[in-house]
């Protein structure tokens, strides 16, 4: 059973919301929560207790309604890639839920509902002060610098966190908006810095996770989209959600996909020189395609994570004026306009997830390793009825 430990203790409001009560219950620990961590012995996730979690001044604990699994946890798992934190390690970073437990400064988020930011930013290096909160180097993500959200409970600072409201549009539950927390706004950090508008034409390549979801935001944004991917079931869930082109790159070379581009550009009427390119598949033979679209003053955003080399001519960007940026997630201080645009309807969740319980978690990493699955899986923690307790402390 998972406990929590609370006292009645005046609070000052702090860290993010403004707060109009002068007293509250101030929940000081949780102990009895449980998740899935990995180990150095073995790529598979082990069920494990959490320690009692006490947050600091500036932290919450947020009992988890859902938490997605991306392929950076499947790196961490079973490709070697290491973690920041030494293992064991709960791993998962992007987490939604509700704050039973916070710290001093940050009591005005209790009893909250909240998307945890994959990247939190530590708000005062000279990373954060120039406006590149993203390549903090102090930076905190769950799952990586320390436990995530393949448990019941995470303990997290409260700096970034992105507000819920209580009444959610039918369809949309908590757990659900736990992709908000990557797989939703890291592509809307990588359009909105291409300045992607109406004018333009966007090329998603690989519509699978993130980039069913990037095909969406750009055309909420008003562009005309084209899908690239090899797999035709994400092709037309794409075409469903946003998208006016649908190549098939396992059957159409590059000299096919550019010539169908011409055409789908020239039918669009959109007048901004230069394609905007989204490269979503994180494959070598996905980002070897994006590079190949490249045409004058085309703008090459690279999203999709491999740790395999790949060989591209790089004088490319010089001959066509390119640009090619990429970027490491999202910064807080968007995730609210990220939101909106699921709460608005511009973006839908539904097709694209899979809801499935916390404890199937081992099972789940290996068949998204195997590619086995068709949407992205979003963890759910089974609290029940009566299994948190509450003890008042005078």
């Amino acid at each position: 059973m998972t406990v929590v430990t609370a006292s009645a203790k005046q609070i000052p409001y702090r860290c993010g919301l403004e707060s109009d009560q002068a007293e509250t219950s101030r929940v000081t620990s949780v102990r009895g929560g449980h998740g899935f961590q990995l180990t150095a012995s073995s790529p598979a996730l082990q069920p494990c207790e959490l320690p009692a979690l006490t947050p600091g001044a500036d932290q919450v604990i947020v009992q988890v309604a859902g938490c997605g699994v991306c392929h950076t946890d499947i790196g961490f798992a079973f490709d070697g890639v290491p973690t920041r934190h030494p293992l064991p390690l709960v791993l998962g970073h992007e987490i939604s839920g509700r704050v039973v437990a916070a710290g001093e400064n940050a009591a005005a988020w209790l009893g909250r509902s909240v998307i945890v930011p994959a990247v939190i930013p530590c708000g005062s290096c000279p990373a954060c002060r120039a406006g590149r909160a993203t390549i903090c180097r102090q930076q905190f993500m769950p799952g990586n610098d320390g436990d995530g959200g393949f448990a019941t409970h995470v303990l997290v600072p409260c700096r970034g966190l992105c507000a819920v409201p209580e009444s959610l549009p039918s369809g949309l539950t908590l757990g659900m908006l736990s992709v908000v927390a990557d797989t939703v706004t890291t592509p809307y950090e990588a359009i909105r810095r291409a300045e992607v508008g109406a004018e333009d034409v966007a090329v998603i390549v690989g519509v699978g996770g993130i980039g069913g979801f990037a095909v969406q935001i750009a055309a909420a944004w008003g562009a005309a989209v084209a899908a690239i991917d090899v797999d035709r079931e994400r092709l037309e869930l794409a075409g469903r959600n946003g998208a006016g082109l649908l190549l098939d790159a396992s059957s159409t070379d590059l000299k096919g996909l550019k010539a169908a581009l011409r055409t789908f550009i020239k039918e669009s009427g959109r007048q901004n020189i230069g394609l905007k390119i989204f490269e979503m598949s994180g494959t070598p033979t996905g980002q070897t395609t994006a590079f190949g679209l490249l045409d004058h003053g085309a703008y090459l955003a690279v999203v999709g994570f491999t740790p395999k080399p790949v060989e591209i001519r790089l004088s490319n960007l010089m001959a066509f004026d390119a640009t090619a940026r990429g970027n490491w997630g999202c910064p807080p201080d968007h995730y609210p306009a990220a939101l909106r645009l699921v709460l608005n309807g511009k973006v839908a969740l539904a097709p694209f997830l899979e809801l499935r319980p916390l404890n199937e978690a081992p099972a789940i990493l290996e068949a998204v390793r195997n590619h086995s699955l068709r949407r992205r899986v979003i963890l759910q923690p089974n609290h029940g009825n009566g299994s948190t307790g509450r003890e008042g402390a005078p």
